[in-house]
């Protein structure tokens, strides 16, 4: 009895520890019907398809991701950075020395990250395991082409198709499901446009496309099973997995996810796999039914260790102290306290799991603000010069904001959101006062008057030059100081507050151009001064105080 309750308990026991290990942050998962290929910490990994401890196939320090196992699930393509560029490689499934099949020059948006997808970027394979298909973007770094290339590294075929990117051959290789746009890695959900992607049927024999999607939604991932085309779509808003018959022309979706989109799914032509809030789930296109993929994973996550880093050439903001002692500035979220010449530096936020930025001290010198995001939205934090303590000054923040700016008196700071509001916050109290919204575009180039009474900006007129205008924050009314008919931008008051003196794009002096037969209009820019009051006096008249040019004032 002492024995089995010792089984049990030890059951137990790992059954727990493998649950809190289970591994999440899984990439691009691909399946062979009997184990699944996934990125982690970007190095490939197999893992049954049923789930369990998986098991590292790459190790290299660049990255390895968008795998796709061969027809016969004997081989996997990828594409890796082994030798700097984007390129495609195949190992043997169970794993191996990688070998590599395409040779291509740097693209200049050659970037795992960029928001166009990265180069060179695994799609799958022809049904009959020929060929593996790829996106190229080395003839447009903004668009890209679908071709196919051997495992043995022989010449690549580009597909005759203009553009190209996520796709999966129909099960007699004889038509082509396609995206032709690529925006799974743009920053911003819900996108409604121009490039809003559709699903297209490309009919080689007929030398035809058909758009089987043709909405306003994101219709991505094409996976050609049987007679049906599983794809993801946002229509919904969160990306579920949607199915077209290709018999029926009808559409359906087939699961109903909420918290998270489905992200990058693939098929082998049986079972489909896809990411959704990290984890790796397997759907049965016959019965509809969908669990999610249990993976033990051991790794050292290198990527995760604590480490020293030299932060001077990350600074992404910086200002002085009103005595010019010492300079607060914020590098890689944090935001640090730093002698201008001889002392110790600072961290004054520690706060690794928040992006601190946009530090700036009061200038009275008693207070240091900065945006943050530690709640998860962005905030404005306080830190006391005095106590060295820190207080969050606003709460329910209900959306991101932009940039900050204190009054000269120190009792306020100015905040622009991406509302294009500005909002007035009172220090220390941290109560909230919206001065004015502008619904179409954000206020730009804020600046205070010295007694903190006034403040001035720039907002476009309808023809999109900037306008200067300068606010009465008591009154809550606005002056516009310069025309709708010519540019103008950077607003600031004198230091005695009876001027505002601005950039203006009005100097007409059109000069002949020698190689394209026709004028010109250089150098419009000048700066310039207006007179904040009747009475004050031009500081640009001459000594005899006669005007020199204009009404009153120039430039």
């Amino acid at each position: 009895m002492k024995k089995i309750f010792s089984i049990v308990i030890l059951t137990l026991v790992l059954a727990l520890s493998a649950k809190a290990e289970e591994a999440r942050l899984l990439r691009f998962p691909a399946t062979n019907g009997s184990s699944i290929v996934f990125t982690y910490a970007g190095d490939l990994y197999t893992v049954p398809v049923t789930g369990g401890e998986a098991t590292r196939l790459t190790s290299h320090i660049g990255y390895e991701a968008f795998a796709h196992y061969s027809p016969d699930g004997k081989t996997i393509a990828f594409t890796a950075e082994y030798d700097g560029n984007r390129e495609v490689y195949v190992i043997p499934a169970t794993g191996g020395e990688p070998k590599r099949v395409t040779y291509t020059s740097t693209n200049p948006r050659d970037d795992m990250g960029d928001r166009m997808g990265p180069n060179n970027m695994v799609m799958g394979w022809t049904p009959d395991g020929k060929y593996i298909i790829y996106r190229n973007r080395i003839g447009d770094g903004f668009e890209g082409n679908l071709w196919q290339v051997s495992p043995d590294g022989s010449m690549p075929v580009q597909i005759p198709l203009p553009q190209g990117g996520f796709c999966s051959y129909s099960p007699d290789g004889k038509q082509l499901a396609y995206n032709r746009v690529m925006r799974e890695f743009r920053t911003w959900k819900y996108y409604r446009g121009g490039m809003a992607d559709d699903i297209w049927i490309w009919d080689p024999a007929k030398k035809k496309v058909t758009n089987i999607t043709e909405n306003d939604a994101q219709d991505i991932f094409p996976m050609w099973i049987g007679s049906e085309i599983f794809f993801i779509s946002d229509r919904d808003m969160t990306m579920n997995l949607f199915c077209y018959n290709v018999k029926s022309g009808k559409t359906e979706k087939v699961t109903d996810f909420s918290d998270f989109d489905i992200k990058f799914p693939s098929t082998d032509g049986k079972t489909i796999v896809f990411e959704n809030g990290g984890w790796i789930y397997r759907f049965d296109p016959r019965d509809r039914s969908c669990v999610k993929v249990p993976v033990v994973l051991a790794s050292d996550d290198v990527q995760a260790r604590p480490e020293r880093r030299a932060v001077g050439g990350r600074i992404s903001s910086a200002a002085l102290s009103p005595d010019g002692t010492r300079m607060v500035a914020t590098a890689r979220g944090e935001v640090f306290d730093i002698p201008v010449s001889k002392g110790v530096t600072r961290n004054l936020s520690r706060t690794p799991g928040s992006n601190d930025r946009s530090a700036d001290w009061s200038p009275d010198g008693k207070w240091i603000a900065w945006i943050g995001d530690g709640t998860g939205e962005t905030e404005i934090y306080l830190y006391d010069t005095a106590s060295g303590e820190t207080k969050q000054l606003t709460s329910g923040t209900d959306t991101y904001i932009r940039s900050l700016q204190w009054a000269p008196d120190s009792k306020t700071l100015l905040c622009s959101d991406r509302k294009n509001r500005l909002v007035e916050v009172s220090v220390p109290s941290g109560a909230k006062r919206t001065l004015m919204q502008n619904p179409e575009s954000e206020f730009r180039g804020v600046s205070f008057s010295p007694d903190s009474k006034w403040i001035t900006y720039t907002r476009p007129a309808k023809n999109e030059l900037n306008i200067v205008y300068v606010y009465d924050i008591a009154g809550g009314k606005e002056y516009p100081v310069t025309e709708r008919w010519y540019n103008s931008g950077s607003p600031v008051f004198s230091a005695d507050g009876k001027y505002l003196i601005f950039s203006s794009d009005r100097d007409i002096n059109p000069q002949y151009s020698r190689i394209e037969w026709n004028f010109t209009l250089g150098n419009m820019g000048s700066a310039y001064l207006a007179l904040l009051a009747a009475d004050t006096p031009s500081p640009l008249l001459p000594k005899d105080g006669s005007p020199s040019s204009g009404e009153g004032g120039g430039r």
